[in-house]
Formats: structure tokens, C-alpha cells, sequence
């Protein structure tokens, strides 16, 4: 069920609980900012979610509430995930989803990188 981005950081999201060990995951990247791991419902052949380790509900959350330095460490991380899992040279897409009307079921900020084979248009017509 799509989330309201606008409401205050829930600690008891599933991926708040995956950073703090509660339920496991299948990590792909760590450092002191983010946190990927692979999607456990994939929507292509590469489907890894990247995190922020700090509690943000959404990119206009972390955008106003992130230190510079957290902001910059999850940018950096998305783009080094994608170049270890050699999706830079074919291609992959981000997507974000922000709030209802974006489809956020998670209240936690994350960004779905997809890749492994040509993904079509971005929006159904």
C-alpha cells in the first residue's frame, strides 16, 4: 500500500530493520552512508535496492535533513553499485518512488537500480 512521504520517519520500516540485522539481506555494498542489497521480489535480471543508512522517509526528507556529506556517500554509493555489477556500459535505470502518488510502500528513502537486460519504456502509455 502506497505510503504518505509527508509523515515522520517510521523506525519499525523493514528496511530499518535490515540495518539493524533484525531480518537478513542479501548485501551487495556497505559503508558508513548506504546500504545495498538485493530486491527479494526482482523486477529484472539485476534488482539491487540501494539505502541510506540515516532515518529519511523521502529524497525531498533527505534532501532538507541530510548533512552534505550523507548525501554525497549515498549519490557515490548508487554509482559504484552500478559500476561493480557492470551495469554502466549496457545501461540500468533508477527509479525512486516518492510518496502515494509516486507508489512508495516503504517509508524509508531507496533507490531500485535495475539492469541485466533492455528494460522498455519507463511508463506504460
Amino acid at each position: 500500500m502506497p505510503i504518505d512521504a509527508t509523515l515522520p520517519y517510521d523506525d519499525s520500516n523493514i528496511f530499518a530493520r535490515i540495518l539493524r540485522g533484525e531480518i537478513p539481506s542479501k548485501k551487495v555494498y556497505e559503508d558508513e552512508f548506504a546500504l545495498a542489497f538485493h530486491d527479494i521480489s526482482p523486477a529484472a535480471p539485476i534488482h539491487i535496492l540501494v539505502i541510506p543508512k540515516g532515518p529519511y522517509v523521502s529524497w525531498d526528507d533527505f534532501s532538507a535533513r541530510g548533512a552534505d556529506a550523507e548525501i554525497a556517500g549515498f549519490v557515490r554509493a548508487i554509482g559504484k553499485v552500478a559500476r561493480d555489477n557492470g551495469l554502466v556500459a549496457p545501461g540500468y535505470r533508477l527509479l525512486a518512488n516518492t510518496g502515494g502518488h509516486g507508489g512508495q510502500e516503504v517509508p524509508h528513502l531507496h533507490v531500485h537500480l535495475f539492469g541485466g537486460r533492455a528494460l522498455g519504456p519507463m511508463l506504460a502509455r
